[in-house]
């Protein structure tokens, strides 16, 4: 695996910085299964381009986070055409980092990949709990005859026994996919979008008290006001501080343990929503790594 050098890799730092990566980011622009709009293939570049213009320093935690890191960006690589192959390469990717005791997070690329990113994890922890974003529930069992249709993403997850599904901002689910949650409740808990005034996020504490948790992100549980620049964005979704005090405590009371992003679709000229997706990734990070080891 080889490295970006620093000035052209996640958050463009200068290149005469030499700290050893804990974070190793991954850029996959997977796809292969969008249904609506495209672009998800050329997320990664956008966000790493974007990420340049991310202040460094963080006005919550009150330093420079990255400093007490390390992050590393691989250099981009071909994907493999058809859409198993590619979960399989995303899979052996992080099963090497997650070996030599790396934090991988996945720049996408569309949802799809989720299920090949998680399996090292799945396989390495007794329990996983996904921390899940998103405007749908991606719990359909196939989409338009394929069953790692990004719509169907959560589901494919759920196929590893030993995983459960916490969701944040669902507001676009099918009749199938209801009845599939109502069989499923005790692995899948949702904090849907209409509920945000009353969300128990004690119960969201609770949950995750000391779990391993695996962060996956796709954009459009982002208001669509908020972000447009995705291929199915959804009204009546999360905005910037509720979404930063989920992920905050998430890495106050659980380890979170790796990550990924997806579904962005840049719009040319619109720069403000990958330097948006920029930042969250910084953030993720940060947060993950401030809390780490912390009494619970």
């Amino acid at each position: 695996m080889k490295y970006l050098p620093n000035k052209k890799a996640f958050l463009g730092i200068d290149n005469k910085i030499n700290i050893k990566e804990k974070v190793v980011v991954v850029p996959f622009g997977l796809e292969k299964t969008v249904s609506y709009g495209g672009g998800t293939n050329k997320g990664p570049r956008e966000i790493i381009k974007a990420s340049h213009q991310v202040e460094l320093f963080d006005e919550d935690l009150n330093k420079e986070p990255y400093k007490n890191i390390g992050i590393k960006t691989l250099q981009p690589f071909p994907i493999k055409k058809k859409i198993i192959d590619a979960l399989k390469q995303i899979e052996n990717i992080n099963k090497i980092l997650l070996d030599n005791k790396k934090f991988p997070f996945v720049l996408g690329g569309e949802h799809s990949l989720t299920p090949g990113a998680i399996r090292p994890f799945v396989k390495k922890f007794d329990k996983l709990y996904l921390l899940h974003f998103d405007a749908h529930a991606d719990l359909r069992n196939s989409y338009n005859g394929n069953k790692f249709s990004h719509a169907s993403a959560i589901r494919r997850c759920l196929d590893y026994p030993n995983v459960s599904i916490i969701s944040f901002g669902i507001r676009n689910i099918s009749l199938n996919e209801i009845l599939f949650l109502k069989k499923n409740k005790r692995r899948i808990n949702i904090f849907w979008a209409k509920d945000k005034l009353k969300w128990n996020l004690n119960m969201f504490k609770k949950i995750i008290r000391n779990k391993k948790v695996y962060i996956t992100f796709d954009v459009d549980g982002l208001d669509s006001s908020l972000m447009p620049a995705t291929g199915t964005p959804e009204p009546g979704g999360l905005f910037w501080n509720e979404t930063i005090k989920i992920i905050k405590i998430a890495a106050q009371f659980s380890d979170v343990v790796g990550a990924d992003i997806n579904e962005l679709s840049p719009i040319k000229g619109f720069n403000s929503y990958n330097f948006l997706v920029a930042k969250l990734v910084y953030k993720i990070i940060s947060y993950s790594f401030e809390f780490k080891k912390k009494t619970r």
